[in-house]
């Protein structure tokens, strides 16, 4: 049994560990968690560089891996407290991206300015209860390889981006996007799709 199955079973001592980790209503982490704990749990390969100016809203008890070549630029927030952060090799986070868990991003992708990727939705569903004290819900964003996300685009919860797909700047994708189409809109919808027999981007 994992750790973060242990700390389940027990509220109290979970309530006291999260306590010593980040400060209460607060989502980063104490000073000696990213000084003495984080760079010991977390893997950050081969030439991967993290900015000086990246908020790292990163805890122990889940993953948080950076590949190989790998840039998080400044002015980003990455985001592990709800779920997993991985993130391929030679893969760019642009300036300003809002990367939250459970998110998997693949190699070779290409994440523009001020892009939202977000694997969690807050509770709203009792009106008695303010939306901050109700129950999260998470879905894993998967963004395959060799993607591009143009800026300001938003990623919601438990959405998959195939293979060398294109995400249109300004565009909220809500559903899938199959491997090799470009979308765009809000809700993103398919505008091209590669044809292998042609050789052609085609309009949809």
């Amino acid at each position: 049994m994992s750790l973060k199955e242990k700390l389940s079973q027990h509220p109290k001592i979970k309530a006291f560990m999260l306590y010593l980790m980040m400060p209460k209503g607060q989502a980063r982490p104490r000073t000696w968690v990213k000084l003495f704990v984080n760079p010991f749990v977390h893997q950050t390969k081969k030439g991967s560089l993290i900015r000086r100016r990246t908020r790292m809203d990163v805890l122990p008890f889940q993953p948080f891996q950076l590949g190989k070549y790998s840039t998080i630029e400044d002015f980003a927030t990455i985001n592990n407290g709800m779920g997993p952060v991985i993130i391929g090799d030679n893969t760019r986070i642009g300036i300003g991206n809002v990367v939250i868990g459970p998110v998997t991003i693949g190699n070779n992708v290409i994440l523009a300015q001020n892009i939202v990727l977000s694997g969690l939705n807050h509770g709203y569903q009792d009106p008695e209860v303010p939306i901050a004290l109700q129950p999260c819900t998470v879905g894993t964003i998967i963004v395959e390889d060799d993607c591009w996300i143009g800026a300001n685009s938003v990623i919601t919860a438990g959405v998959k981006i195939g293979k060398h797909a294109v995400v249109a700047g300004g565009s909220v994708v809500t559903k899938d996007v199959p491997p090799y189409t470009i979308v765009g809109g809000n809700p993103a919808k398919p505008i091209k799709h590669y044809n292998a027999a042609t050789g052609l981007w085609e309009r949809i």
